[in-house]
């Protein structure tokens, strides 16, 4: 499912854009990643993206339909949203958790029925989490609850993902883990994936285009490998960044090296 945001322009104040003409486009089965330095609106870009926020000009849309235009209910069925893990404020089991993700498909008063059950089931293993079944989500380590709710997105049966910073917090073995269950349910399952990151070797290594995003509301939207160029990443966050591109058994894996801090980033520090 395809998702374009059109010169899409928000602030919290008028005199000072946070987001200001952003065009970019995610298409069924690749990755898209947004990146850039604290406070360049990151985490603003997604809940423009999902209508939590308006746009003050510009526009979301969803297969050619302006997201404004969906009905909400109707919409859910497509776009699964997945916040950064955080210990849920009620205690839940992994698997009530899980089927939360239904709710665009159950009414008011709706039991969930076999087959709601059944899906349950099918995105845990999916995830990786069969294991975790009957247990509950504040006695479960953050990794496993990252891919909980990542399993919760999936029950929905989406289309479309958009995660906020899903590997963020997570140990060198679950960010793994997130970062290949990302990159097979878009290049293997179709699915369409936003991400916002603040690891450009993890966008290097799944995402096929890059959104960098600067903290004066410019913006760059291409190919990862032509993005996310050590030139691009020391203008967003001044730091000299070098790039290697290491081949072990046959594959290349990208690695981003700070270096240090730019000379324009140390005269604005004095």
């Amino acid at each position: 499912m395809s998702l374009e945001v059109n010169a899409g322009t928000f602030s919290y104040d008028k005199d000072h854009p946070v987001l200001m003409d952003i065009t970019f486009s995610a298409q069924p089965g690749e990755v898209v990643a947004i990146l850039g330095p604290n406070g360049a609106g990151k985490t603003t870009l997604l809940k423009c993206i999902l209508g939590f926020l308006p746009w003050e000009s510009g526009y979301t849309s969803l297969e050619g339909k302006k997201i404004r235009e969906w009905k909400r209910t109707d919409l859910w069925k497509y776009i699964s949203y997945v916040p950064q893990a955080r210990e849920p404020a009620f205690s839940y089991r992994t698997e009530d958790m899980i089927l939360l993700g239904r709710s665009p498909y159950l009414g008011n008063f709706s039991v969930p029925g076999k087959k709601d059950m059944e899906i349950v089931e099918q995105v845990m293993e999916t995830a990786g989490i069969s294991h975790l079944a009957g247990k509950n989500c504040s006695e479960i380590s953050g990794g496993e609850l990252q891919l909980v709710l990542i399993a919760r997105a999936l029950a929905a049966q989406p289309k479309l993902m958009i995660l906020d910073e899903p590997e963020s917090g997570l140990d060198f073995r679950n960010q793994l883990v997130v970062l290949e269950l990302l990159k097979k349910l878009s290049h293997d399952d179709g699915l369409s994936i936003i991400i916002n990151t603040h690891y450009p070797d993890h966008a290097l290594r799944i995402a096929d285009h890059s959104l960098l995003l600067y903290k004066n509301s410019i913006h760059l939207f291409g190919r990862t490998e032509h993005i996310l160029t050590p030139e691009h990443m020391k203008a967003a966050f001044h730091v000299d960044i070098a790039v290697y591109h290491e081949v072990i058994e046959g594959r290349e894996y990208p690695t981003v090296i700070p270096l240090r801090l730019s000379e324009s980033s140390r005269q604005d520090a004095k």
